[in-house]
């Protein structure tokens, strides 16, 4: 049989963020910090957390019906919902599932993908091959975390860094030269202990000790994920546009990970892009994992940032450890 090769992008965007934000002058009363220590070493200014009575499954579906509307599309026409988090619901069934009983997409498969801060770069990259091969013709990407959930609250050197939301995409066919131009995805291994939360998995099950190790929050080896993030973040996006046959200077847009102001400065420095051409939003909203870069990207576009022919770079990393990046000729209707 003929292998089939489909132009695939972005159609139509959304996002949702909790209502309740935290402030650095909140946290003060939390742990010994300080709002200059935060935001001079971080960027970060103020964060979402979600309400008690609320999941990652219902701000992803909020993000997955806004971009749903925003494509032009019904809940109906989606094929495949793939959800990148790292605090699902529950363990098991995927948060897709759950996602895709909220917004009525009935005719939808439905999983979750998990690779940390480069869930949503792997989920567009993984999304795009159903499309571009026939297999299936509207597909929705979803990053979403409520990471309040799982940091610890005595740990100021967490703490400060993550907060909760979810970006959405549904993606498309789009006209040659269009779309989703070049992808890369690495891992290592080597370097899964330097972030993760040890404890609720198989191999370490919820227990009394756990509980009282604090063994299900977020442990970071913070220098290290630093000196990694600094060197990746440039590397990616200087590969994916080496695969795309492209430059630095062609470069419209860098969407990158929301993880900490330095880290996106060098990797900046690395394409020596003008600060104009860099979409940033962690002052507002921290560190959402997988939520980061389709919550910059739609907030972008709505804003009248990005445009038609624009060319668009996409570069996360996280625990895994992961990285990749994606390039992409925005495309609009």
């Amino acid at each position: 049989m003929k292998e089939i090769i489909k132009p695939v992008g972005i159609i139509g965007t959304g996002f949702a963020v909790p209502e309740n934000i935290i402030s650095n002058k909140d946290l003060t009363r939390i742990v010994d910090t300080s709002d200059e220590w935060i935001s001079s070493r971080t960027g970060i200014s103020e964060r979402r957390k979600i309400g008690a009575a609320n999941n990652t499954s219902d701000l992803c579906a909020q993000a997955a019906e806004m971009a749903i509307v925003n494509a032009g599309i019904t809940a109906l026409d989606i094929d495949l919902i793939i959800v990148a988090t790292v605090t699902p619901d529950m363990i098991f069934p995927a948060t897709a599932c759950i996602v895709q009983e909220k917004i009525g997409a009935k005719n939808a498969a439905a999983f979750d993908l998990e690779a940390a801060c480069s869930g949503f770069v792997y989920g567009m990259a993984v999304g795009q091959q159903f499309i571009a091969t026939g297999m299936y013709k509207n597909v929705l990407i979803i990053g979403g975390e409520t990471l309040s959930r799982v940091v610890d609250w005595q740990d100021r050197n967490t703490c400060i860094l993550f907060g909760d939301g979810a970006g959405a995409v549904v993606l498309q066919e789009v006209p040659s030269g269009y779309g989703i131009l070049a992808n890369y995805l690495r891992a290592d291994g080597s370097g899964a202990d330097l972030l993760k939360i040890p404890a609720g998995g198989a191999a370490k099950p919820p227990n009394e000790m756990t509980i009282t190790n604090r063994e299900h929050f977020i442990k970071m080896a913070g220098n290290d994920i630093y000196k990694f993030a600094v060197k990746v973040m440039g590397d990616a996006a200087m590969e994916v546009l080496t695969r795309a046959q492209l430059t630095k200077e062609d470069v419209d847009f860098l969407v990158p990970h929301q993880a900490n102001t330095r880290i996106i400065e060098a990797a900046v420095k690395r394409l020596g892009l003008s600060e104009d051409k860099v979409i940033i939003n962690i002052h507002k909203y921290g560190n959402m994992s997988s939520a980061s870069i389709p919550i910059a990207l739609h907030e972008a576009f709505a804003g009248g940032r990005i445009k038609k022919d624009d060319i668009v770079v996409m570069v996360g990393f996280g625990g895994g450890l992961t990285w990749g990046s994606s390039v992409l000729r925005w495309f609009e209707k």
